[in-house]
């Protein structure tokens, strides 16, 4: 099971820098064609169910991670220390949490997306909602510092 872990860790590390990559690309695609009122680009309309899917991938890794990794165990054998240990409460409850309502928001934002009949309405509304859902994505990310702080770089036992 350990090296099945380090194969599910080691992909949500790498699938992270994915997520966050191509976050930054359809955001800032969305606000130039937003701005500039450049008429709904095909590649725009396949970016968007990529980055979603992209994320779910992610958010399945980290499920499987939360369990496996023993979190569920953790917070409903001890909820009340859990919420005391601000490293603890992070996996336990906010960094799923807020994984999750991100990957709801991309979905809606997806949805309107598409909905939107004019051009201008697509890119506004990917901007407002890709960028809602990056900004909860940043803040749910452990990054170094953090009492929860985890590698920037993790692939298969090598840190980085």
């Amino acid at each position: 099971m350990e090296t099945l872990n380090l194969v599910f860790l080691s992909l949500h590390n790498v699938i992270r820098w994915v997520v966050l990559v191509l976050g930054v690309v359809l955001i800032v695609r969305s606000i130039l064609g937003w701005l500039k009122k450049w008429d709904y680009r095909e590649r725009d309309r396949k970016l968007t169910p990529f980055f979603s899917g992209v994320y779910d991938l992610q958010v399945l890794l980290g499920i499987i991670l939360f369990f496996t990794k023993g979190w569920g165990g953790v917070l409903m054998n001890a909820p009340a220390e859990v919420m005391k240990t601000s490293a603890l409460r992070f996996f336990a409850v906010e960094h799923w949490t807020l994984m999750i309502v991100a990957a709801v928001l991309i979905h809606i934002g997806s949805a309107q997306v598409k909905k939107a009949t004019e051009s201008i309405k697509k890119y506004k509304r990917a901007t407002i909602w890709f960028t809602i859902a990056l900004l909860l994505t940043l803040a749910s990310i452990p990054w170094p510092g953090m009492s929860a702080a985890r590698p920037l770089f993790r692939f298969f036992g090598l840190v980085f």
